[in-house]
């Protein structure tokens, strides 16, 4: 079963819908306790890191997904601010301390460029850096769409498996054992993002 973690801060109907398109059970996570009764984790989420934090921290979250999640690594897909939220730091709007799954800072988009915006909102091309079963069925070079001012820069290379351009290279996708994240909406991505969300339903770290 999938489990989807409500923590206020969610594009959760379009998630749980995708999910459920494909025909794999889920379950909506409001309660930290609820994610001991899933198989697989998704954290999605929009909005303002700081809030993000705040929400996960008081909820009890932050706890019971380094339990899940880092000790009895559960697969777990972050989805845009659910991403982000696995750095060690964020720079929006002041310094937060995020979950520290990777070691990787989250900086504002710095496209240099003044006809590329910010916030990045819309189509973009994804570059596929490394191989790995997530990207399985993907042709090179695929649309997914994007809605983001800030961007996870990773201290390994190795863990950044995907990435795009808007006046500079930005990280689209990590990934470290039993961690995918994805930049990008696949709930937002049309086939290519039921794909990946596919491909996560048979992911085996």
């Amino acid at each position: 079963m999938i489990g989807i973690v409500d923590y206020g801060m969610g594009n959760l109907l379009s998630v749980f819908n995708a999910f459920e398109y494909l025909g794999v059970s889920v379950k909506i996570c409001s309660k930290p306790e609820d994610l001991s009764q899933v198989d697989r984790i998704v954290l999605p989420g929009v909005g303002a890191i700081s809030q993000c934090i705040l929400k996960l921290n008081e909820s009890g979250f932050t706890k019971a997904l380094n339990e899940q999640v880092l000790q009895l690594a559960k697969p777990t897909l972050g989805i845009c601010l659910g991403m982000q939220v696995m750095a060690k730091q964020s720079f929006e709007g002041g310094t937060h301390t995020c979950l520290g799954w990777f070691d990787a800072d989250v900086v504002r988009l710095n496209p240099g460029n003044s006809t590329l915006k910010v916030p990045n909102i819309g189509w973009n091309t994804i570059q596929f850096d490394k191989q790995i079963p997530l990207f399985k069925g993907l042709p090179e070079n695929s649309d997914f769409y994007l809605v983001h001012s800030y961007q996870v820069q990773v201290r390994h290379e190795a863990e950044r498996v995907a990435t795009y351009q808007h006046g500079e290279t930005v990280t689209a996708a990590i990934m470290k054992d039993n961690i995918f994240a994805t930049q990008f909406h696949p709930e937002k991505s049309q086939d290519l993002g039921l794909t990946v969300l596919e491909n996560f339903i048979n992911w085996k770290p």
